[in-house]
């Protein structure tokens, strides 16, 4: 039977620790893909050295975001997941499209700005082409949609302008990717700074919350959040600290603010943090417990990984061929 199901791709870089934020805002929502699309989550590998890494701490957090992937439920046998470095065809593709890509579309792209100001000793031309990467990320695969956030629309619409272009010079080799507009998933802000968002790559810790920390080291966090000073327990532009702490209790307990805002209305702020605390560490215990699982059964990780790869590679290469017979190069013999 004719497979009518979409296909979607997204992926998360290994630098630094999946944090609460990345959970409830993006893999959470990739869970409930899993059974209505063909979908492909990708471990962004490639990309994470366009910023010096330390190779052990690099397979590592390579290793630990793969069982994360599983453990927070996505199923290997439902969805494809693989490490984007075990796909040669990610890097051929990005050289061929980079041969598509104007100067000045990749000088625009504002995360290029802000990563050359942030690692000024190291502005290498893999920070200066990786949106090329990202875009061929997307259409080895022909993917219909990609779940994006609004600090990736930029990537997606560069991915869009070298795939028409491609496709006005060759015909149609390339799916038009358009953004998956799901669920909107929570937006966790950084506790000691809650104007701006959680992140992996604060080198603040007690700003964010990692999925693999400790109980205690969740609750002294959330303990230490920022608040304000009148005690009132509500969502509100003037109470953003609360605000955050609120939103993070709605989605780890299913809740409405409406529910939330009640249920606190009398409450200290000392004792609303335990309760946050309190749910966010069980929320995160089936997860943890999960990974350690996975951490004992070696034989099985090795199996995903291979078998990850394959199947995307064996997609991936279908789309290569076909580039490569456009653009001209000879065909490869067996």
């Amino acid at each position: 039977m004719l497979d009518t199901k979409k296909t979607i791709f997204s992926g998360m870089q290994p630098s630094g620790m999946v944090t609460l934020g990345n959970y409830l805002g993006a893999l959470n929502n990739w869970t409930k893909l899993q059974d209505e699309y063909n979908c492909l989550y990708c471990i962004v590998d490639m990309h994470a050295i366009t910023v010096r890494q330390d190779p052990a701490k690099l397979r590592k957090q390579a290793k630990e975001l793969l069982m994360q992937y599983i453990a927070v439920g996505l199923d290997p046998e439902k969805n494809i997941i693989y490490y984007q470095s075990h796909v040669p065809q990610h890097a051929e593709l990005s050289w061929v499209l980079n041969c598509y890509t104007y100067m000045g579309e990749l000088s625009r792209m504002t995360q290029f700005k802000e990563k050359s100001q942030r690692h000024a000793e190291n502005i290498n031309s893999g920070l200066f082409t990786y949106p090329v990467l990202m875009a061929a990320d997307i259409l080895l695969y022909q993917a219909d949609l990609v779940p994006v956030g609004e600090d990736q629309r930029q990537h997606l619409e560069i991915t869009r302008d070298i795939a028409e272009r491609f496709n006005g010079i060759y015909g149609d080799v390339f799916t038009m990717p358009e953004p998956y507009i799901g669920k909107v998933g929570a937006r966790i802000m950084a506790l000691q700074d809650p104007t701006r968002k959680m992140s992996k790559s604060d080198e603040n810790k007690n700003n964010t919350i990692a999925l693999l920390d400790e109980p205690a080291v969740i609750m002294n966090k959330i303990k230490r959040a920022v608040t304000d000073s009148d005690n009132e327990i509500r969502f509100g532009e003037d109470k953003p600290g609360i605000s955050n702490l609120l939103s993070i209790y709605c989605a780890v307990t299913g809740k409405t603010p409406a529910q939330a805002e009640a249920e606190f209305a009398n409450t200290s702020y000392g004792a609303f943090k335990v309760a946050v605390g309190e749910a966010v560490v069980a929320n995160l215990e089936p997860i943890q417990k999960k990974v350690k699982e996975l951490e004992k059964n070696q034989d099985y990780m090795d199996s995903v990984i291979r078998s990850g790869a394959e199947k995307a590679s064996r997609i991936a290469e279908k789309t290569l061929r076909k580039v490569h017979k456009k653009v001209g190069f000879p065909p490869r013999i067996k």
